[in-house]
């Protein structure tokens, strides 16, 4: 079956260093710390007191206030990145068979802070249940997609995946699949996180999973340096609109990239820890690349899944040998969450439009806040450490792995 081949034609973003596309961008080649002291709460008697937040985000500015009160954050997030990834699609939306054109969306929690309110308000109250008649809507993860749709009138196929921190990869790779078998022709596709709340601060840290760094939050985020001691919670957005090349062609669209491969895998290993070996993420990548129909000597760039963690920045290095042996130390390889934090289920989508971006102004971001070198991560690879550098990027490849042991990662090229 001859595969059609896959465009991406619109972007948008809101992000800890940047709430839309351009400022987005500026922040990560400038090598921007999104991280502060925590602002929605008082986290003063958390273990970690800081995160990337979303910054000078005013709801009122996007949304009625009588909507405003049936969303979470998770789903305003979202409406504003794929308004700007539409409005930068340029469709003529009257002449557009919304029939064909559909939105997946990723989300590995949804709208845990609106539980997390409703439960709190139940529990110091007096025991009579008084909900807000919002709560189920507001919380379910697949309402982002549904309110997107709803919006604009697209009427293709519909839904949210759900892989912890890979659940916007895999809704990227699924958006992708849909169009290639001729399901739809125009997809939105991304995710949306907003789990900077008690809740998910404190259960982090159980996990013990997070940066402590309170007393320097700006460099709490060290992918691969020898003293990083956990991710830093982020939050946003990231959209993406793809389209089969023809109908992209076929209405005269601006094509940033192809989107030529997506890869799968599980660890199947542990409910939290990565494979020590990196087995999940050597499948992944060759998954990827066999589904692009590429070498791994094609490969220019890479942002890794990168989170700042002792065991999972170790695992991915060695993954990262496996695949691509000698090719490795002739690449850039970058961690942009040492810049926005994890954004757990929008970071594939806000990373695939890191990898995009570098393709289209060949510049690959830095990873920044590296100081100490760990003798366990090959110290001949590329980290791309503390400061952008210029390459011509033709192929330019993104990881996210989740707990559970899910494994996406999609490749995007320059189109010829």
């Amino acid at each position: 079956m001859l595969r059609r081949r896959v465009v991406v034609t619109g972007i948008g973003a809101l992000t800890p260093i940047g709430n839309n596309r351009e400022d987005y961008w500026s922040a990560l080649v400038a090598g921007t710390s999104g991280a502060a002291p925590i602002t929605y709460f008082d986290a003063s008697k958390f273990k970690t007191q800081f995160a990337c937040e979303v910054k000078n985000f005013d709801p009122l500015d996007h949304f009625e206030r009588k909507e405003v009160r049936k969303m979470d954050r998770f789903t305003q997030y979202a409406i504003v990145a794929a308004d700007e990834a539409v409005l930068d699609a340029k469709f003529d939306l009257d002449a557009l068979d919304k029939s064909k054109v559909g939105v997946i969306w990723g989300s590995g929690i949804g709208g845990l802070e609106t539980f997390q309110n409703e439960v709190l308000n139940f529990a110091e109250g007096d025991g009579t249940p008084r909900f807000n008649p919002f709560f189920i809507p507001k919380m379910i993860a697949d309402i982002a997609p549904g309110m997107i749709s709803i919006k604009y009138g697209f009427r293709g196929p519909n839904f949210t995946t759900v892989s912890a921190c890979a659940s916007s990869a895999n809704a990227i790779i699924d958006a992708l699949n849909y169009i290639r078998l001729g399901y739809a022709d125009v997809m939105v596709t991304g995710g949306s996180e907003a789990g900077v709340a008690k809740a998910s601060i404190a259960g982090f840290n159980a996990l013990h999973a997070l940066s402590t760094r309170n007393d320097d939050p700006a460099t709490a985020s060290r992918p691969f340096d020898k003293d990083r001691n956990g991710f830093v919670m982020g939050e946003g957005a990231g959209a993406l609109i793809l389209e089969s090349l023809e109908h992209a062609q076929a209405r005269g669209a601006t094509i940033y990239a192809e989107l030529t491969g997506g890869g799968l895998s599980a660890d199947a290993y542990h409910i939290t820890a990565p494979h020590p070996e990196g087995i999940g993420a050597i499948s992944v990548m060759e998954n990827c690349l066999a589904d692009a129909g590429v070498s791994p000597q094609d490969i220019d760039a890479i942002n890794m899944h990168g989170t700042s963690t002792p065991l999972g920045d170790v695992a991915e290095s060695k993954a990262l040998k496996e695949v691509f042996g000698e090719h490795l130390y002739s690449m850039n390889i970058t961690s942009t969450k040492s810049m926005t934090g994890h954004l757990l289920g929008a970071a594939g989508a806000v990373e695939a439009i890191a990898s995009i971006m570098s393709i289209k102004h060949g510049v690959v971001p830095p990873t920044i806040n590296h100081e100490t070198a760990d003798e366990n991560i090959d110290p001949k690879i590329n980290f791309t450490f503390n400061t952008a550098q210029k390459r011509d990027v033709s192929m330019a490849m993104s990881n996210t792995f989740g707990f559970g042991g899910h494994n996406a990662c999609v490749l995007f090229a320059k189109m010829d």
